[in-house]
């Protein structure tokens, strides 16, 4: 076996490992970005995808190269699906991890009113407790952008949450 082999056999592990003990955070996050489970698998193997030819440059800290993938990815997914959005009349069923579902459906139907932008600032700091620095640095903008962002987010994600009626009957 050749080194190159050798070293080929390498990356794959070293991938091979990182899929295998990341895989739920990254559909996790994937599913904050894109509210939608199926979407969220897609999301997760279109990064994995993506970061498999730069895996030998990348495997000493995947996760930074990984997230913005994910990130960038669901902003244009979102740009491209925008004007062909399709309404439920039934939600799917979501896991229910002790927590009451009705707030996690309130909280999944708040972030789906933000901007993409927002979404992933949110998503990445506080659900991925990232830094802001860290956020600006997957999201690849300025630290003041995610604390705008992140602050106008915020306030919107209150006032959203804090209405009398369903998110669903509110107007976007």
């Amino acid at each position: 076996m050749s080194d190159r082999d050798v070293s080929t056999q390498q990356a794959r592990e070293s991938f091979e490992e990182y899929v295998a003990a990341r895989r739920t955070a990254l559909l996790r996050t994937a599913y904050l970005l894109t509210g939608q489970h199926a979407d969220a698998e897609d999301l997760v193997q279109m990064a994995l995808v993506k970061a498999v030819p730069h895996w030998r440059r990348i495997s000493d800290d995947p996760e930074p190269y990984v997230r913005r993938i994910l990130a960038r990815e669901a902003t244009n997914r979102w740009r491209r699906r925008r004007w062909r959005e399709v309404s439920l009349d039934v939600l799917p069923e979501t896991h229910n991890e002790g927590t009451d579902p009705t707030d996690r459906e309130v909280l999944r139907q708040a972030l789906m009113r933000l901007s993409p932008r927002q979404r992933a600032v949110v998503v990445l700091r506080y659900f991925d407790d990232l830094t802001e620095q860290q956020t600006a640095e997957v999201l690849g903008i300025g630290l003041g952008t995610v604390k705008s962002h992140g602050r106008d987010a915020m306030a919107r994600l209150r006032e959203l949450i804090t209405l009398d009626e369903p998110l669903d009957t509110v107007a976007p």
